[in-house]
Formats: structure tokens, C-alpha cells, sequence
């Protein structure tokens, strides 16, 4: 029996890849356990059982914390390192280094954006793993050999931060674990070259292993699927057979800056009524009252549905396309059930991701800030009945599913334990 401490941010999608890794290691008889500064919301996803010891947020007060809807490139990203990403390292750095302490794990399995993980870890000298929750990442580090000066404030970024939390005289990019990094999606969906230079951004220079790439130690194991908690009730039967039924829905951290593309994509999709079906997820409420269960059959909405949150992975099993925010998540999501997407990229990896959805075959790509409904609908229209969208994400869905997901992943670290590896779960 091995131990296995996820460290995650306190964001939804990069949670929700380690609960069915844990749930496959404590399946297979490990000791498992994860380090959030939102110990809540870990057990909102992983379970109530779930052992999570709590670690510190970034202290963030006013509008520190909220970035200006209308920051895009370099500017989105210092904000993203600065405000965000590196405070919440620091935040985090005691309770990891507690966790370890008191939990004595084998492996520490960091998610890339929780550096606190990676970094206490090679300081207290316990091997450790690199959850890449998304693919844009790879892509991210070898752009930067186009762009020396923001691959040196990295640098100087990290260096500095190590200094603070870590072992100065470590060279690894807390981003890629020299020893395992575990990527949920698959070359098919990315691309056949990603991978091959990540590592050899930010801190590369004269540190030795990071100049050779982590692509020999990168594992694509696809998405990580798991039984979710149940949802609110869905009105199931309000889908109507007859139709195609599309979701649309732009995550959990987006709704400060959805109302006009949700409105465009509920006229696009209303005006198709006939034959399209909408369920729309609108958790801020930023178009109106939401549907009163109890009044469905008798007077409300029969072609657009509003919820505030729906029960994702079993309505995909039911739709026929999905129109997102390319958040990575969402798109391994919809395509680990081969269904074609919309994509309208808003920020941070999701202009990347739904780069590889166009370059792979998979779907459309729309402007979020500027499309109109009948744009909106006419890409709808395409992913529906043009057949080469619903094909390749068949193709895409086929490999998913045969990598191996959760189990491949626990696979990689019981060897990267050294622990006999356990009879899998059935």
C-alpha cells in the first residue's frame, strides 16, 4: 500500500480529473488524500469521505482578485501569474509542506497550476507527479522559445519563487515533474508534436534536464471520467426524442462575461425550434428567471431550457452538439461521448484547446465577443448535419477510451512509487 497527496487549486476542472484517479488508487487499496485551499469544494466532487487537509488561499481584497474582463495576451497572462498563480503558491506552501508531514505520501501528484505542490515536494526530497488538467500548457512552453522576454520573466517568476518555497538549488519546472507528467487527453485530440519541447520554457537556461523537454516522461492517459455527486433534478422528460438537443454551457469561472453570447446562442437556437432543442447553462441567471420544475409541462419553455446547473456528464450522453467555451474540461467531456462542438474561446488555455478541436476535425470555432445568432446558428447547423464533425469526434472518442483514463493513470503512479501494482478495480 502506497501514499498519493493530490495538490489542487481551488478551481472546479482541475479538481475534478484527481477524484476518479483517487477513487481508482483507494480502489485498488492505497492511501489517498488531497491538499486544497478549498477543502469543501474538494468533497463537493470527490465525496464526503474524501480526506483533505486544508491549505491557505491567496489573501486577495477588493478587486485584486478579479480580472478585467477585458485583458487578452501578455497583459491576461502577468495577470494570471502575478494575482494568481503565484500567490497562491506561496499561500499553499505551509499547508502542503503539513500534509506531507502528517500524511507521509509516497507520491505527491501537483496539479501545473498548484506550483506549492511541485516545489515543497523537491524540497522535502518525495517524488512527484505532474497533473496536466489541460493539453495548452505543452503548447504554452514551447512558444516561448518565440518569446524571450516573457520566457525570462517566467524565469525570473519561478527562480524567485522557488527561492521563497522551495529548494534553491532545485532545477525542475514545477510545471513538469522530472519524473511523471500525467496528461488527461490524448495526441488525437492535441496534436501528434505537443509535448515534445515542454520543459524547456521557464528556467531552462543552464538547469540541465529542463533544456531536453518532458515529453519522454509525459503519459496520455485521456480524460479522467468519474460518477459526479448527483445534480439538482433535470427534467428528463422535457427532451423531446424528435429533435436534436444541444447544450450550451461556458463553466463555472466564466459568468462575469457571458450574458451577450448567451443571449445570441438562446435566439440562434430558438429560431430553430422546429428541429433544435437548447438546454442553456446560465449560473449567474444573466437571462432571467430561471424554469420552475414544477410548471414544465404545463406552460413553460418547450424549446429552450434554462438551468443554473445541469448534470453534465449524463446529459451528453443525450445531446447532439455542444456549444462551450473550449475549457478543457468540457471538451474532453463532450468528446469522450463523440460529440461535435461550437467552440468560442474566451481566455487563458482555451484559445489553444479550441485550436486543437478545429485542427483535429472536431467542430467549429467562433469569436465570443463578436458572433451573432445567425453566425451561431449557422455553425450549429454544420456540426449537426455535416458528417465529418460527429466522425472525428468519434475518432477522438475511440482514443480516449482506449487510454486507459483514471486506471492508466494510477497505473503510472503505483511504478512511480514503486509499488507492486495492485489488481485493478473492475
Amino acid at each position: 500500500m502506497s501514499g498519493f497527496l493530490f495538490v489542487v487549486p481551488p478551481l472546479v476542472g482541475h479538481i475534478n480529473p484527481t477524484v476518479g484517479v483517487g477513487a481508482e488508487l483507494t480502489a485498488r487499496g492505497h492511501r489517498v488524500a488531497w491538499a486544497s485551499a478549498d477543502p469543501g469544494l474538494v468533497r463537493r466532487l470527490a465525496g464526503d469521505e474524501a480526506a483533505v487537509f486544508p491549505c491557505a488561499g491567496p489573501v486577495l481584497t477588493g478587486e485584486d482578485g478579479v480580472r478585467p474582463a477585458e485583458l487578452r495576451g501578455p497583459e491576461a497572462l502577468k495577470f494570471l501569474w502575478e494575482r494568481f498563480l503565484v500567490p497562491l503558491a506561496e499561500a499553499m506552501a505551509p499547508g502542503v509542506r503539513a500534509a506531507i508531514g502528517e500524511f507521509g505520501p509516497d507520491v505527491v501528484v501537483a496539479d501545473q497550476q498548484a506550483f506549492a505542490g511541485g516545489l515543497v515536494a523537491e524540497r522535502l526530497r518525495v517524488p512527484w507527479a505532474t497533473s496536466s488538467t489541460t493539453s495548452a500548457e505543452f503548447t504554452f512552453a514551447e512558444a516561448l522559445a518565440g518569446m524571450p522576454k516573457v520566457a525570462d520573466w517566467l524565469d525570473t517568476l519561478l527562480h524567485e519563487l522557488r527561492g521563497r518555497i522551495g529548494d534553491p538549488s532545485g532545477t525542475a519546472d514545477p510545471r513538469f515533474s522530472p519524473h511523471l507528467v500525467l496528461a488527461f487527453s490524448t495526441p488525437e485530440l492535441v496534436g501528434s508534436g505537443a509535448g515534445a519541447g515542454a520543459g524547456a520554457g521557464a528556467g531552462a537556461q543552464g538547469e540541465g534536464e529542463l533544456g531536453s523537454g518532458a515529453g519522454d516522461r509525459i503519459r496520455w492517459v485521456g480524460p479522467s471520467m468519474a460518477p459526479r455527486p448527483a445534480a439538482a433534478d433535470f427534467p428528463w422528460t422535457w427532451l423531446d426524442p424528435s429533435r436534436a438537443t444541444v447544450l450550451v454551457t461556458l463553466g463555472t469561472a466564466n459568468t462575469d462575461v457571458g450574458a451577450r453570447f448567451l443571449a445570441e446562442c438562446r435566439d440562434a437556437l430558438r429560431s430553430r425550434a422546429d428541429r433544435v432543442q437548447a438546454v442553456i447553462v446560465d449560473p449567474a441567471n444573466v437571462l432571467g428567471a430561471q424554469a420552475d420544475l414544477d410548471d414544465l409541462n404545463d406552460k413553460d419553455d418547450k424549446d429552450v431550457l434554462i438551468r443554473s446547473s445541469v448534470p453534465q456528464l449524463p446529459l451528453l450522453e443525450r445531446v447532439d452538439a455542444v456549444v462551450c467555451h473550449a475549457g478543457h474540461n468540457t471538451v474532453c467531456e463532450a468528446l469522450w461521448h463523440g460529440v461535435p462542438l461550437v467552440v468560442a474561446p474566451i481566455r487563458d488555455d482555451q484559445p489553444v484547446v479550441a485550436g486543437q478541436v478545429v485542427d483535429a476535425g472536431a467542430g467549429i470555432r467562433v469569436r465570443f465577443g463578436r458572433v451573432t445568432a445567425p453566425k451561431l446558428g449557422a455553425a450549429i447547423d454544420a456540426v449537426l448535419h455535416e458528417p465529418g464533425y460527429r466522425a472525428a469526434a468519434g475518432r477522438i472518442r475511440t482514443a480516449f477510451r482506449a487510454a486507459g483514463g483514471a486506471r492508466a493513470a494510477a497505473t503510472h503512479l503505483e511504478e512511480l512509487a514503486g509499488a507492486t501494482p495492485s489488481k485493478e478495480a473492475p
